[in-house]
């Protein structure tokens, strides 16, 4: 199988803001009203959860960003990938998300909201299917692009995957 095969049977389509390939499978339909949250994080109302397939290939990454929620992500086929996560503080870890257990590969990775995160293949992957399950769930509204320089700044022992994972310099 290949990643356009994957492609045309799951209808996947160009994330419009991250990267690589995806397509909403799940949007639950109870929502919690924005005011449920002491924080204000959210604009209005959110589903209590959402799930999409996403798909990496070599020529595709998760640029690196942070949502307002918790993302959980599932590995389902393909290549390992590799996540960079960011925290406040500058700590930051690479986690490889595929299923070769014994060499260390997790078949599931949680990114805490207010992570900064961003993927991409293992070097010479040819593709990776993944899930991810959002909850409350994701609105485009909640999604923040990380900028090359400021997260360099922030965390330079990781400024070469930060230069990989992020499309512009700013």
């Amino acid at each position: 199988m290949t990643a356009e095969d994957v492609k045309k049977m799951l209808g996947l389509k160009p994330h419009p803001r991250e990267g690589g390939w995806y397509v909403r499978t799940y949007e639950a339909g109870e929502l919690v009203a924005a005011e449920a949250f002491a924080d204000g994080r959210y604009g209005g109302a959110r589903r209590t959860g959402t799930a999409i397939y996403y798909l990496l290939e070599p020529d595709t990454f998760s640029e690196m960003h942070r949502l307002q929620s918790d993302e959980v992500f599932h590995f389902y086929l393909g290549d390992a990938v590799e996540m960079l996560q960011l925290r406040d503080g500058g700590t930051g870890s690479t986690i490889v998300i595929g299923n070769d257990l014994l060499g260390g590969q997790r078949p599931q990775a949680l990114v805490e909201r207010g992570v900064w995160q961003g993927s991409r293949l293992v070097k010479g992957g040819r593709w990776a299917l993944l899930g991810c399950t959002v909850s409350p769930g994701f609105e485009f509204e909640d999604y923040e692009t990380g900028e090359r320089v400021e997260l360099s700044s922030g965390w330079p022992e990781f400024a070469e995957e930060i230069n990989a994972l992020t499309r512009v310099a700013s």
